[in-house]
């Protein structure tokens, strides 16, 4: 048994259970490997029809990685933990991607980074009425990752752009509107639905328990995000952005402020990139490039120290501005890594 997951079979269901609600469901790294353990057996076990992945607690579903072993080991000059980290979750995302049976993912509350590549890759998506899903990574200095950069790319329009750049939280509406989840089922109606599924292994019952889904304030501000991301590179959009007292604009610029110029200036490439090479393997080749060099020659390790180190929000990050990162710095974080290079 791993601490912080509960893995077993009940019934006809393999079950997840994310059981760290105090640390808001942080992916460990061994939590990471056991889930992918389980799901390599599952995916030949006849005994199971069906994966639900689910977490205790009602404040998230995972907020994301436990990334304070990372801090300390990048800290140290010791690169290889994170980069082992990354490899072997970005290989459990891709297994759940391609998983040969249904797999039923309930999120509340918060659902970012990490908790998205657990939750976000399955085939019945689940959302409720506490649910906010994001990438927020450019925050500490990282790109949307785990496979993030693909359902980016896949969101309608330029919402992948804003989404990435931003890090804005998408309320249960918005989540089903970017398609990051397909099913709206209050969170009262859960427990009946998984004890439905474990007993018989019919995931039929998921599209019987949905309710239509919220209004989405992302759709209603999606031509004005059109218009506002379009361009190819950060600086075209904010040539556009910081041209326009649109309040989508206002919020928009307000939010990419806060994150590393390096980082948002990478996630707009790695959109584009990603939509030309729409597979979750070139997703995840391409995301491991920008995170495998992230400690040594990016924002990252600044961006948790201010985070959840000291805790005082400033971080100063390599470049002064969003328009400040040159195109050469963004070409050098996503090079392809030739023998080190992720292999799934």
């Amino acid at each position: 048994m791993v601490e912080g997951v509960n893995i077993r079979i009940e019934g006809r269901a393999g079950r997840i259970t994310l059981t760290r609600p105090e640390a808001l469901n942080a992916l460990s790294y061994d939590m990471c490997r056991a889930i992918d353990a389980a799901l390599t057996v599952w995916a030949d076990e006849d005994r199971v029809a069906l994966v639900v992945i689910d977490a205790l607690g009602d404040k998230a579903f995972c907020a994301g990685g436990d990334i304070a072993e990372m801090y300390a080991t990048g800290r140290a000059g010791d690169f290889d933990y994170g980069r082992q980290f990354w490899a072997d979750e970005y290989r459990m995302n891709a297994r759940l991607f391609h998983f040969p049976k249904p797999v039923v993912s309930l999120m509340q509350g918060f659902t970012m980074g990490g908790g998205v590549g657990l939750g976000c890759h399955g085939s019945h998506r689940v959302v409720c009425e506490t649910s906010q899903i994001a990438m927020p990574e450019c925050g500490i200095g990282l790109i949307p990752d785990v496979g993030g950069t693909l359902l980016l790319s896949r969101a309608p329009g330029r919402l992948g752009e804003y989404l990435g750049a931003t890090g804005a939280r998408m309320a249960p509406g918005d989540a089903i509107h970017a398609e990051f989840a397909d099913y709206f089922i209050p969170r009262a109606h859960w427990a009946a639905l998984v004890e439905t599924l474990c007993a018989t292994g019919d995931w039929e019952a998921v599209d019987r328990a949905a309710l239509p889904a919220p209004d989405s304030p992302l759709k209603a501000a999606q031509p004005e995000i059109d218009r506002l991301f379009a361009g190819d590179t950060i600086r075209d959009i904010l040539n556009l952005v910081t041209r326009s007292d649109s309040a989508v604009a206002t919020g928009a610029l307000a939010l990419m402020r806060k994150n590393s110029p390096l980082s948002v200036a990478c996630t707009v490439d790695l959109v584009h990139r990603t939509r030309l090479r729409d597979t979750i393997e070139a997703a995840l080749d391409q995301e491991y490039r920008f995170t495998f060099r992230a400690m040594e020659r990016g924002d990252f390790l600044e961006g948790i120290r201010a985070a959840i180190i000291d805790k005082d929000k400033t971080p100063v990050w390599r470049h002064a501005a969003l328009d400040a990162v040159p195109p050469t710095e963004v070409a050098a974080m996503l090079l392809p890594l030739g023998m080190q290079a992720l292999k799934l």
